[in-house]
């Protein structure tokens, strides 16, 4: 019996907090919509202040709580994950109220939720590019942020994720070789490869970029007419001491030595 009671208290509660969350739905009255917005804000409900605010945010302008209430919207998506939409309303904010209270939150969670948004290397980098313009953009505007580490982070990670679809799509030139008579696959993978090098010279995938381009330049001179040779064994063996000089005890120095030694007999014969 009381175990009845106190279910029925409880559905109650529910239902009387569903009538007067509707009811401020309904309420024409905008004071009263954003202390409820911000009250839910502040209790972290961000799935019932969102659409408070969403209401009453450009019936604001101009008026003293303007920028707050836009900038808890954007915190609301964020919140909730909608990263996509909370980084338009975080550059709404800071593009409308340039010395804005929250500018400095704004810019940093714009490019945050950018980054939280990007997609794995295979797919298309758009919006990986986006992201570290906004959080470039974020510490040239604050150098000194409490937030520079976080930033760097997230921008070494984004790097990482460029080099990365910069070796798939060398390593899939790689791969295609001579299928494609249309192309020298070889040398595109040679060319994505060190341009990956020249962009991002510390990235953790340069032994890897490395041994891909000299194992490109082996097959080049291994497919190539004949007139074409020898050059190119000759350029094979200064990649692969290139190669042995950077990554004295590489993985990969077994391979690269083989490349070495059948490339180095091409060019004395």
């Amino acid at each position: 019996m009381k175990k009845s009671f106190y279910t029925l208290l409880l559905g109650l509660l529910l239902f009387t907090s569903c009538s007067k969350y509707n009811n401020l739905l309904k309420t024409s009255d905008i004071e009263c919509k954003y202390e409820a917005a911000k009250a839910y804000f502040i209790g972290r409900e961000y799935g019932k202040a969102a659409p408070l605010l969403e209401d009453i945010v450009s019936m604001l302008k101009g008026n003293r709580n303007a920028e707050e209430s836009l900038y808890m919207l954007a915190m609301c998506y964020y919140e909730s994950g909608d990263y996509e939409t909370a980084s338009q309303y975080f550059k709404t904010y800071y593009t409308s109220y340039q010395r804005g209270m929250y500018n400095e939150l704004a810019r940093f969670h714009c490019g945050k939720s950018l980054y939280k948004n990007i997609p794995v290397p295979e797919l298309d980098q758009s919006s990986t590019y986006s992201a570290i313009q906004e959080l470039q953009l974020f510490l040239e505007y604050y150098p000194a942020t409490k937030f520079r580490q976080e930033a760097q982070d997230m921008l070494f990670a984004m790097h990482d994720i460029l080099v990365e679809k910069d070796y798939l799509s060398a390593k899939l030139y790689y791969d295609l070789g001579s299928f494609d008579l249309m192309r020298n696959n070889y040398q595109a993978c040679i060319i994505t490869a060190q341009n990956a090098l020249k962009e991002y010279p510390y990235t953790k995938l340069r032994e890897d970029l490395s041994i891909l381009i000299l194992r490109a330049k082996y097959k080049m001179a291994l497919k190539s007419v004949e007139e074409k040779k020898v050059d190119r064994y000759r350029d094979t063996v200064d990649e692969y001491y290139a190669f042995k000089n950077e990554f004295p005890e590489s993985k990969y120095l077994e391979e690269a030595e083989k490349y070495y030694h059948e490339s180095l007999k091409e060019v004395n014969e």
